[in-house]
């Protein structure tokens, strides 16, 4: 199993990093990818993250509640220059001693407690769609109270070269149904399925095949049952996991299996960068 989304980098786990990681590991979690979401936390993200090259995959972006801390503009040039010196390392340092950026993100829109900045967020959003377009990368996008405003900047894109994550789905059946519209595009699913009271559960049972989920944890965030409550850490994803065999009615392996090759499909430079 992958988790395709962890701020494992994060204040949270800074005094327990090393016995955070074990645990993902002993629960059968193969790796752990590691959003990014400003500039000022990004070379701690790339440090971390290269201290265990091979398992923590780090990702580049600007979240969309983060665009207002300094000049957006600004900030975009040097987190684009970033990507771009990582990409040139590629090809003079051997895989074995370098940590690839695997993806753009965590990057999109959120509407959830403010809409003043509403314009600016597309902006910003706009431009790192580009990134991902540009240097070929997958892009992984938050949306909350956003999902019209953000399918109608995906559909200026849907017939170019884009491919990556929708995260944290949580969302009705129509709304899935737009977002799998895009089949370059994996949704990705965590603990709120878990939840006792969660509508996603049929959700995911009516509209979405498991070809097209990616497990994730959103650490420390929103951990799943039994855990409702606490951090949340990479190696309860196998509940997300467990829940999802029950609503697929198989055996969590092929669960493991089928999200693992989606991850892949989608995050290339995990497969081939792969350390064993």
């Amino acid at each position: 199993m992958i988790d395709t989304h962890s701020h494992i980098d994060g204040p949270e786990f800074a005094e327990d990093l090393e016995e955070v990681i074990q645990r993902a590991q002993n629960a059968g979690i193969e790796k752990i990818l590691v959003p990014g979401t400003c500039l000022k936390d990004t070379p701690h993200l790339l440090q971390v993250c290269q201290a265990h090259a091979g398992y923590l995959h780090p990702m580049v972006g600007l979240h969309p509640e983060n665009i207002m801390d300094e000049d957006y503009n600004l900030v975009l040039d040097q987190m684009e220059q970033i990507i771009l010196s990582n990409i040139e390392n590629e090809k003079s340092i051997s895989s074995e001693n370098h940590t690839p950026i695997v993806a753009v993100g965590e990057v999109g829109l959120d509407l959830y407690w403010d809409t003043t900045y509403k314009n600016e967020q597309i902006e910003v959003f706009e431009r790192q769609i580009e990134w991902a377009e540009k240097y070929d990368l997958p892009i992984v996008i938050h949306t909350r109270n956003a999902h019209t405003e953000m399918m109608e900047i995906m559909e200026r894109h849907r017939h170019k070269n884009l491919y990556g994550v929708f995260h944290c789905f949580t969302g009705t059946e129509e709304e899935a149904l737009d977002l799998l519209s895009f089949p370059n595009f994996m949704l990705g699913i965590g603990g709120v399925l878990t939840f006792k009271k969660s509508t996603l559960r049929d959700v995911v049972k009516n509209a979405i095949p498991l070809s097209r989920i990616v497990l994730e944890t959103d650490a420390p965030y929103m951990a799943p049952v039994p855990n409702r409550g606490k951090r949340n850490e990479s190696s309860y994803v196998k509940h997300v996991a467990e829940t999802l065999a029950a609503i697929y009615g198989c055996d969590i392996d092929n669960i493991a299996f089928q999200t693992t090759k989606n991850t892949l499909k989608v995050f290339k430079k995990v497969t081939f960068f792969a350390k064993n």
